[in-house]
C-alpha cells in the first residue's frame, strides 16, 4: 500500500470514529483495525495522535466548506443566500449520524490541551465567518450584521447537536430572516423559502454520506 492510500484510508477511518465516538475514546488500535493500515504505517504517517485529530479535522474543513457554499451559490437573490446557510444547516441536521459539529466537538475534548486541536478549530470559525462576512457584503447590508447571524448558525449547531433536532435550523433562519429585514434597503424581508429550502439532506451529497465514504 502506497503511503498516499494509506493516508486515505487512515483518515476515512478516523474521520468516521473521531465523529461518531469521540477523539478520547478512539485510539490507535482502533483505527488501524478499521483502516486496515498498519500500526508502524500509521505512527509513519502521524507520529502522534494529535496529529491524526488534525489532519481530521483540516480534511473536513475543505469539504464542509466547499458544500455549503455550493449550495448558498444555487440561490439568485444575494440576501437569500444568507438565509441558505441556515437551509443548508437544517439538511445537515436531519442526516443519519449527525453527531453536532465536528470542531465544537474536538475543542470540547482536546481544545485545552492541544494547541494543534485548537488552532484547526479557529480556523474553521474563522473561515465559517468570513464566507458570511461575503454573504452580507454582496447583499448590501450592515456588516455589523455578521457577528449575530454567526452566532444563531452557532448556536444553532450546538443546539442541535445535543436535541437530535433540526428545529434549531428553522428558529435560527427565522430569526435571521426577521433581523435581515429590518436592516434591508428597500424595506422587504428575505423570502421565507427559496429553490433549495429542502436543504442538502435533500438536493445532493450530504455530510455525514461524505463520512461514510471517507463532510
Amino acid at each position: 500500500m502506497d503511503p498516499a492510500t494509506a493516508r486515505e484510508q487512515a483518515l476515512d477511518a478516523a474521520e468516521e470514529l473521531f465523529y461518531g465516538r469521540g477523539v478520547q475514546s478512539v485510539g490507535m488500535d482502533d483505527i488501524r483495525s478499521a483502516s486496515g493500515v498498519s500500526l508502524k504505517r500509521l505512527y509513519q504517517l502521524f507520529p502522534a495522535k494529535e496529529q491524526l485529530v488534525e489532519a481530521y479535522l483540516e480534511r473536513r474543513d475543505v469539504r464542509w466548506r466547499g458544500r455549503l457554499a455550493e449550495f448558498v451559490a444555487r440561490r439568485e437573490d444575494p440576501a437569500d443566500r444568507v438565509l441558505a446557510v441556515f437551509d443548508w444547516l437544517e439538511g445537515w441536521f436531519g442526516e443519519p449520524g449527525f453527531r453536532g459539529c465536528a470542531w465544537i466537538n474536538a475543542y470540547g475534548e482536546l481544545g485545552a490541551g492541544s494547541e494543534r486541536v485548537a488552532r484547526q478549530v479557529r480556523a474553521h470559525k474563522e473561515a465559517f465567518r468570513d464566507h458570511l462576512a461575503a454573504l452580507v457584503a454582496g447583499a448590501g447590508l450592515p456588516a455589523g450584521l455578521t457577528g449575530p447571524l454567526v452566532l444563531l448558525a452557532e448556536g444553532a449547531m450546538v443546539t442541535a447537536g445535543i436535541t437530535g433536532s433540526t428545529g434549531p435550523a428553522a428558529e435560527a433562519r427565522e430569526a435571521a430572516r426577521h433581523l435581515l429585514g429590518t436592516v434591508r434597503p428597500d424595506g422587504r424581508p428575505p423570502s421565507a423559502a427559496g429553490p433549495d429550502r429542502a436543504g442538502p439532506g435533500r438536493t445532493g451529497p450530504t455530510e455525514p454520506d461524505a463520512v461514510k465514504r471517507g463532510r
